[in-house]
């Protein structure tokens, strides 16, 4: 059975630099759990259409993000990439604590 995911890789690296911003590819490859040479081409694609900046400091790249930019997909292309990141970001809820609520009802 094939495995499969809300969120694409862009979205997976994209948040971990978010996180990591002086991250190595080797560190967000294995932390993404793709490799490195993927890493390297998505970084290089998220940078091309200005998702992210990097600059080089030392012998290390630090990279930042803009936030204002859209989602790619035309059917969410109102929300912005910083608000996706916030939700990536937000801690795990305790369980215990706080029961999930979502804005349907279901049957």
């Amino acid at each position: 059975m094939a495995k499969w995911a809300f969120i694409t890789n862009h979205g997976l690296v994209l948040g971990h630099i978010a996180r990591n911003p002086r991250s190595t590819a080797r560190v967000i490859a294995q932390a993404v759990g793709i490799t490195e040479r993927t890493t390297h081409k998505i970084i290089a694609e998220l940078e091309e259409a200005g998702y992210i900046s990097r600059k080089k400091v030392g012998r290390k790249n630090q990279y930042q993000i803009n936030p204002n930019l859209p989602l790619r997909h035309p059917s969410h292309d109102e929300v912005m990439v910083g608000e996706l990141l916030q939700i990536l970001a937000r801690k795990k809820a305790d369980p215990a604590k706080e029961q999930m609520k979502l804005p349907i009802s279901i049957p």
